[in-house]
């Protein structure tokens, strides 16, 4: 009988191997990266989703803080380690979008260093103001505004956080002239806001909602680009201003040169997760909207548009990277 060729014997053996490796994954501990503080929502929402994923594959994943930097000490720390299917970043908007357009240099490439994995969930912006504003819709806010410029106070993370630029770009497309007021950290923008001590305030709707829902706060309009579970009768700001579509989101990826086998097996996985109605509910309870499955293809064509989005949002407000 005739032999193989080699290469042929070689191409059936790499498949054979390849399907099995995806098979027996993982046979240990899985590790998600995330540069963000214990107790944070991103946090909250990647354990939330780990632990159902460690279920599914009888098999540990384990949440890795890796706070500070402004995303850069957990990102470069995720784009440093093992290829191997045992490693992945649970990125933010800023990480992989914002910090390219913001810093100078950094020592993590989000295009080459990561291959998508699977979407988590978005997380849409709350325009709000202190309940003594007589604005209750963002006409009235502006023309509040007009009336007496740079007397509103808005409050924000800091010019080249997510909410900072947000805020800037509120002003150019509206023609506002909110006087921003940096803080460090959401909590104090939003406490100071609540105290009336700055008037507006704009910050993911995962860190807003404890405050809507008490009545602290009045909302006025959402970044989204259609109306949010939870807050449908608050305006979408493109209802006013067509184009204004920012939202923060949670996205899985990992190191470049992970085998896509096993990629697309996490994606599957997760996805399956992320499609149960519970942990739909406790998503969305934290401010994270999940549209539905996606695969690694839509995530890196969702990622290309998102990072054209934000370049033109640093052009508009005329943010200048440090």
């Amino acid at each position: 009988m005739k032999s193989f060729p080699r290469a042929v014997l070689i191409a059936v053996l790499t498949a054979v191997l390849g399907q099995a490796g995806a098979q027996e994954f993982p046979s240990r501990p899985v590790h998600w990266i995330l540069s963000q503080p214990a107790g944070s929502s991103p946090d909250i929402s990647a354990r939330l989703v780990a632990d159902q994923v460690s279920k599914t594959w009888n098999q540990q994943v384990v949440v890795d803080n890796r706070p500070g930097g402004q995303n850069v000490i957990g990102a470069q720390a995720a784009a440093k380690s093992a290829a191997d299917g045992y490693n992945y970043y649970f990125a933010t908007t800023a990480a992989l979008v914002g910090n390219p357009l913001t810093f100078k240099s950094l020592p993590y490439n989000p295009e080459r260093d990561f291959v998508p994995v699977a979407m988590i969930g978005k997380s849409p912006m709350v325009i709000a103001v202190n309940n003594s504003v007589p604005a209750k819709t963002l006409a009235e806010l502006i023309a509040l505004d007009r009336k007496d410029p740079g007397k509103l106070a808005a409050a924000n993370e800091g010019s080249k956080t997510f909410g900072g630029m947000m805020s800037l770009l509120l002003n150019v497309a509206t023609g506002m002239q909110l006087l921003q007021v940096p803080y460090n950290g959401v909590a104090p923008a939003l406490q100071d806001t609540v105290a009336g001590r700055t008037q507006v305030v704009l910050v993911s709707s995962a860190a807003m909602n404890p405050f809507l829902k008490r009545g602290d706060l009045r909302p006025i309009a959402v970044t989204a680009s259609k109306r949010v579970t939870g807050l449908e009768s608050v305006p979408t700001m493109a209802e006013s201003y067509p184009g204004f579509e920012y939202v923060g989101w949670f996205a899985l990826v990992a190191p470049t040169g992970t085998p896509d086998n096993i990629v697309r097996k996490v994606n599957t996985d997760v996805n399956a997760v992320l499609a149960q109605p519970d942990i739909l509910k406790r998503l969305l309870d934290l401010g994270a909207i999940n549209e539905g499955p996606g695969t690694p293809e839509q995530l890196a064509q969702f990622l290309k548009d998102e990072r054209a989005r934000w370049a033109k949002l640093v052009k508009d407000i005329n943010l200048q990277p440090e």
